[in-house]
């Protein structure tokens, strides 16, 4: 009886402390701000206004507001997703190459069992694989610049949206 309640105490920490650990503040995106003037702001994105923008600056660590009609354009800074992309890739290519390298036991003739065709197709899918989605998942973490200068008025709320639900608080006015 001791054992059992000792393992269920032990358990119960382990998951307590890991959920804990897990939970992160939410993060903003990163922005480079060119306004009008040619100045740059660099950070991340607090908060979005009506008018203008709350960032943390990268380099001073201080709060910059940024209002959006001396804003020339924004560059959102995207994290590449290669290692992401490769991986499924590999995984997806590999397992497909293996099927694929069965099936084909009987139509093309290699001196090989089932289980090396299985492997020399499935390794072949796999760096098929991890190129393709490497390449995808670099792609999508490439930066986006939004021209925000020239905009009417409803194009602008519309880019506000978009970065408000980028924004480390979402919901602020």
């Amino acid at each position: 009886m001791k054992k059992k309640v000792l393992v269920f105490v032990m358990i119960s920490s382990l998951l307590i402390c890991l959920g804990n650990l897990m939970a992160k503040e939410r993060r903003g995106a990163g922005l480079v701000i060119t306004k009008t003037d040619g100045q740059q702001i660099k950070g991340e994105l607090i908060a979005v206004k009506e008018t203008s923008l709350l960032l943390l600056d990268s380099q001073s660590g201080a709060d910059v507001s940024a209002e959006i009609k001396h804003i020339k354009h924004i560059t959102l800074e995207k994290k590449s997703k290669f290692i992401q992309g490769a991986g499924l890739g590999l995984g997806i290519g590999g397992g497909a190459g293996a099927v694929f390298g069965v099936l084909m036991y009987d139509v093309i003739y290699i001196d090989l069992d089932k289980a090396g065709y299985a492997a020399l197709f499935g390794a072949a899918g796999a760096v098929l694989g991890a190129v393709i989605g490497g390449t995808v998942g670099a792609s999508r973490g490439k930066d986006e610049t939004i021209q925000v200068e020239g905009k009417s008025d409803t194009e602008i709320k519309e880019i506000l949206e978009k970065l408000r639900r980028q924004a480390r608080v979402p919901d602020s006015q």
